[in-house]
């Protein structure tokens, strides 16, 4: 009696989910909502004129904005996506450095991917998960250290722009032959060398950004 019940259910909220046609090839795909970079790397040690400061480190934080997606198809289940967005601006902290600790400046960063996408599921299914592999390039601009910064310690930061791998999974939901809901996540490899100078002698760190990404919002389909 129970499982009879179960499979009733099963086939109840089958039947009450929407009917929506396939992606096919020529559809054109546009996502927009929240996007979270979230640095999930690591840092090298802070060289100072050279020299490695043992224990030191960098440390980014995690920024919001706009996220958004244009995606083509061009099969049934295989597209092309560009991962675009309102530029994020991190605060950057420095530790293991005594008196030198707490938050350095801020960073902004617009990381562009283009990826391709496959959809395994066919058919009319409302639910179409996907999987994505691409290409980043990280550009930094506006680099700015705090004022207290500024005056006091360091001075002239900046940070080199950075190319690497993407992956991502992800899945629509259509609400109806047009309109989705879409959630992803994506890995995303980002390294770049921060520079500076604490009064005339150089600094430098790599940082391993690594974040991992993470979007939800509203698609329509074209």
């Amino acid at each position: 009696m129970r499982k009879t019940l179960f499979a009733a259910s099963l086939l109840a909220l089958a039947t009450a989910a929407p009917l929506a046609h396939a992606h096919q090839a020529g559809d054109i795909i546009v996502r927009a909502g929240a996007v979270m970079v979230d640095p999930n790397g690591d840092s090298g040690a802070i060289r100072v004129d050279g020299a490695a400061s043992p224990g030191s480190e960098a440390v980014v934080d995690s920024n919001t904005q706009l996220g958004l997606n244009f995606a083509y198809m061009l099969t049934d289940k295989l597209g092309v996506e560009l991962l675009a967005a309102t530029p994020f601006t991190h605060d950057v902290s420095i530790k293991g450095m005594g008196a030198l600790d707490g938050k350095l400046g801020e960073v902004t960063h617009l990381p562009p991917t283009l990826s391709a996408v496959y959809y395994p599921l066919g058919g009319n299914s409302a639910f179409k998960p996907y999987v994505g592999a691409g290409l980043n390039y990280t550009i930094f601009f506006d680099e700015e250290l705090t004022g207290a910064r500024k005056t006091a310690d360091f001075n002239s930061l900046s940070l080199d722009s950075s190319f690497g791998l993407a992956f991502q999974v992800g899945a629509d939901y259509m609400l109806n032959d047009k309109l989705m809901i879409n959630a992803q996540i994506r890995y995303i490899d980002i390294g770049t060398e921060a520079t500076m100078k604490l009064n005339t002698t150089p600094v430098k760190v790599d940082v391993d950004v690594d974040p991992l990404v993470y979007m939800v919002g509203l698609g329509y389909k074209f």
